[in-house]
Parts: C-alpha cells; sequence; structure tokens
C-alpha cells in the first residue's frame, strides 16, 4: 500500500513526519509523492494560527474530493488542541493526537480491519517524559534537523501551542548523540536542532541547549551545527560564549521578538523586555563573527496603539535583522489574548504589516550588500536547469553559484560578489 504525508507548519512537524515514514517504511508501505493516488493520506496538521486552521480543513476537504477511497489521517497539533470539536475531525478516518505518532501503523491496521473513525487523543501529563523517536534521514534533504525538546511552559496570551505540546520535555544527551551519529553515518553534513521551545531545553535538569549542541559537534562527520527558532529566555552570555567556542555552530540566531515595544510584550505575557533583547544581540554580535540575527514580529496585537507599533517599528531598524518574518496577529479561540479588549481591525492590521515589511526588506537588503567581498563556506544543496547551484552560508545566507560540476552536499569556500534582495551570488574558490 502507498502512503503520502503532508507536513504543514514548523520543523518539529517535518522531524516527526519523518518518524512517521520511517514507521511506515519499515512496515513495507511504500512512499508516493502524490495524494491522488495514495492508499493512505497523512495531514500533520499545524495549529499556530486560526488561518492554518482553515488550511488544514481545506486540504483535508479536497483529499476527500480527490482521492475519495483513500484512508486520511489527521495527526498534529490540531486535534490535539481541540480534541472537543468533532467539526475538526471530519472526513478523517484516523484522528491522532500529538501523543500517538508513533502508534500510527497499527492504528492503520486496526482502521483497516474496523472500518469505522478511530480517534486517539490523549492529554498531555504534567510530567511525562520525552517521547522517544529518532530518524536516520531527512526527506531526501543534505541537512537533518533532530528534534530535542518538545512543549511550553510559557503561555503566551496569544498562543494555543502550550495546550497542544504539553510542558517542556528535553531529548536526553545519549539519545542525540546516537542519532546525530547515524546521521553522519548516512552521509549528513549540517544537522539542525529544533523544538517547541528550544532555548527552554534541560530545564527539567542541569542541562542546557549549549550542551545538545556539544553533543552533536563531538560526532565525527558531522560538520555543521545549527538552532532552529528560539526564544530570548535562557540564552545567557555563558551560554553564548560556550557556542561561540564550537567550531562547528553555525552563528545565525532566529530569535523570536514578536514585538519591538514593551507595552505589547507586557500584553504578549512575554518573558524579556526590549532592552534585555537588544543585549542579547549585542552578545552575539560581540561574540560571533559575522552572525546573522533573524526574527518574527507580529503587527495589531490586541490593544496596540499608533504609538506602540511605530516604537516596534523604530525597536526594529535599530537592530538590523538580517530577514524577518511579518505577520498580523490572529485571534485563536482558548487564549487569553481572545478575550481581550482592543482588538485592532483587520484593515489595521495589514497596513501596520505592509510598513513593518517595507522597514525590514530594507534591513535585509543592507545585511545582504554586507556580505560582499567574504569568502564564506556554502553547504549546496540543489541545482536549476541552468546550472546554477544554491546553497547556505554558516549564517544561513542564500547563495547562488554558476557551476557546472555536481556539488550537492558539498561544502565549498565561495567568495560572495553580489547581493540581491533574499540570496547572494558568488563564485567558488578551489
Amino acid at each position: 500500500m502507498k502512503y503520502h504525508i503532508i507536513t504543514l507548519g514548523c520543523k518539529v512537524n517535518q522531524y516527526e513526519s519523518e518518524v512517521m515514514s520511517e514507521l511506515l517504511s519499515a512496515t513495507g508501505y511504500i512512499k508516493t509523492d502524490n495524494y491522488t493516488d495514495a492508499d493512505i493520506c497523512i495531514v500533520n496538521s499545524c495549529t499556530v494560527t486560526a488561518t492554518a486552521d482553515a488550511k488544514n480543513r481545506k486540504l483535508i476537504h479536497r483529499i476527500r474530493r480527490e482521492n475519495p477511497d483513500g484512508i486520511i489521517v489527521l495527526c498534529g497539533c490540531m486535534p490535539q488542541a481541540f480534541a472537543d470539536d468533532t467539526a475538526v475531525f471530519d472526513g478523517c478516518d484516523i484522528v491522532m493526537g500529538n501523543t500517538a505518532r508513533r502508534d500510527i501503523v497499527p492504528l492503520i491496521d486496526e482502521f483497516m480491519i474496523m472500518r469505522q473513525q478511530i480517534i486517539r487523543i490523549e492529554a498531555h501529563e504534567k510530567n511525562e517524559g520525552f517521547e522517544p523517536m529518532q530518524i536516520s534521514a531527512f526527506n531526501e534533504r543534505t541537512r537533518a534537523c533532530i528534534k530535542i525538546e518538545d512543549g511550553c511552559n510559557r503561555f503566551c496570551t496569544y498562543c494555543i501551542i502550550p495546550y497542544a505540546r504539553g510542558r517542556v520535555r528535553s531529548k536526553p544527551l545519549d539519545m542525540i548523540r546516537r542519532e546525530a551519529a547515524e546521521l553522519a553515518e548516512n552521509g549528513f553534513k549540517e544537522v539542525v536542532l529544533v523544538g517547541i521551545n528550544l532555548s527552554a531545553y534541560g530545564q527539567e535538569s542541569d542541562a542546557n541547549v549549549y550542551d545538545a549542541v556539544k553533543a552533536v559537534c563531538d560526532i565525527d562527520g558531522i560538520e555543521r551545527v545549527r538552532l532552529g527558532s528560539i526564544e530570548p529566555e535562557r540564552m545567557t552570555e555563558d551560554i553564548l560564549r560556550k557556542l561561540s567556542k564550537e567550531e562547528k555552530f553555525c552563528p545565525h540566531f532566529h530569535l523570536s521578538l514578536q514585538a519591538g515595544c514593551d507595552a505589547t510584550l507586557k500584553r504578549m505575557r512575554r518573558h524579556y523586555n526590549t532592552g534585555e533583547y537588544a543585549r542579547i544581540v549585542a552578545d552575539i554580535r560581540r561574540l560571533f563573527d559575522n552572525p546573522a540575527i533573524t526574527t518574527d514580529v507580529m503587527v495589531g496585537f490586541v490593544g496596540e496603539r499608533k504609538e506602540d507599533f511605530e516604537t516596534s517599528v523604530d525597536f526594529c531598524d535599530r537592530i538590523g535583522f538580517a530577514r524577518t518574518h511579518v505577520f498580523p496577529y490572529s485571534r485563536r479561540k482558548g487564549t487569553a489574548a481572545d478575550r481581550m479588549d482592543g482588538h485592532v481591525p483587520e484593515s489595521e492590521k495589514h497596513a501596520r504589516a505592509d510598513i513593518m515589511i517595507a522597514h525590514t526588506l530594507e534591513q535585509q537588503r543592507r545585511f545582504m550588500q554586507s556580505q560582499i567581498g567574504l569568502t564564506e563556506l556554502v553547504l549546496f544543496e540543489t541545482a536549476s536547469d541552468n546550472g546554477v547551484w544554491e546553497g547556505y552560508t554558516k549564517n544561513y545566507t542564500k547563495v547562488h553559484v554558476k557551476n557546472d560540476a555536481i556539488i550537492s552536499g558539498e561544502i565549498l569556500p565561495v567568495c560572495i560578489t553580489e547581493a540581491h534582495d533574499d540570496y547572494c551570488v558568488g563564485e567558488v574558490l578551489r
């Protein structure tokens, strides 16, 4: 039987889809690239915004329409967060929460016998452990992710994710080492460590995110280690200094901001202010050579006044991010922010997003220009039909080079000669 997995959302979801794919393939299921000819269609959902929920439902309806005989499996954050909303499960044959991923094969077997809808959603427990999971490859890419942390204890007023993911729990270091070693044996040179609240890694013990990075850096064959999206808390000067001493560590920090205004951060129930955030950025730029700092910025949060928004724009201009993901606030049922007074009109939110995007694109252009003349090591991934190869530097700058040889998976020195809006152009040095 053939299966197809559609992954929505973050790199953690991508990792978990790979886990399910390896479980299915090991049992004899065959992966297919098209859901229309799959016997089993798996939707690994995201619920970070209301828009994500709508996308999940639309996708399920489209699969059912175009593949009426296929078995549809819905898993991930949406069913876990809204377990009591049976409308979420319309059109699905199997519904799994975030605690049942490793049961995907027996659940499919059960459905094929009974032919009745199966719903397997168990509530997260207060002291639950890290779900054992490991991969040996990653979706036919040149870099692999390792999920080292799950859950979040922060309960920002706008966020549903703690309800979907439970509390912080961390993968033991020995499991991280074993997984990284197997990925290295299978030819992966770069590993990205990911989690729901990555900087909280190890907070249940005496460990921290540096210990996880160090564990992977020590593996022969792994040449690069980078972090996924991180929250500012716990990114202390001591941790940053230790990371700067690791030769394999990549100086790209996707440091979540959300707002550059202290009043807005307080309403969001974020655990830092702009002064603390700016100090972390200053530490990064002092300790690392040519780092890139990228971020997420939300506009139009509940109660955000025009002057609050302008303060946020000014702060982002002062920081000067390499890239910024800008998005308008989206109401989430079940969150504290949904019940607050002072919601900003949709038209105003989108107008503010346009202004913020214009500012952050200018910051991005300046960063790209700053890379001209540098020689950076680039991990090459894919090539276009005209022989232009694309890869990434250690600080995650996208680079294009013209090269006739096949260089996928190779790390080569490149002199950067041009800068465009979202990528640079260079020449390979031999």
